[in-house]
């Protein structure tokens, strides 16, 4: 999908990954693009900003092959893709934070319950998990 970007054209070299896949289908090609990199001499991917700059597998896989994950290690990936765990690690480094449950809440009695207890409105509910889990 990007033969025809400038920015392929300015690249020095460019490699092929997913033929025959979707766009999202290539760049998600964890297996294809680790092929790649090794074949190439890659010693570091940069994994963007998005997809990929998420995935605990990906830097997981880039290690496992020897090659540098420009990003958060994947431990670190998989606690902060983790809200609660992540909240939890801010508050015991003394990070401040907004305020919020003690932990996670999967009812809409308990939301009740936390903004009439003081708190008021606006509130903002927020997924546990994100980066594509």
């Amino acid at each position: 999908e990007d033969r025809f970007t400038q920015r392929r054209y300015k690249a020095d070299e460019s490699y092929l990954v997913g033929e025959g896949k979707s766009p999202v289908g290539a760049y998600l090609d964890i297996p294809s693009i680790i092929d790649v990199a090794l074949k190439c001499g890659a010693d570091a991917i940069h994994p963007g900003y998005g997809f990929l700059s998420e995935k605990t597998e990906f830097a997981e896989a880039c290690r496992t092959n020897g090659i540098a994950f420009v990003g958060p290690t994947a431990e670190n990936l998989n606690l902060f893709g983790d809200k609660t765990a992540a909240r939890e690690l801010a508050l015991k480094c003394q990070v401040p934070v907004v305020q919020g449950t003690p932990g996670p809440i999967d009812n809409l009695d308990d939301a009740l319950k936390f903004i009439n207890s003081g708190v008021g409105y606006p509130v903002i509910i927020k997924a546990s998990f994100g980066g594509g889990r």
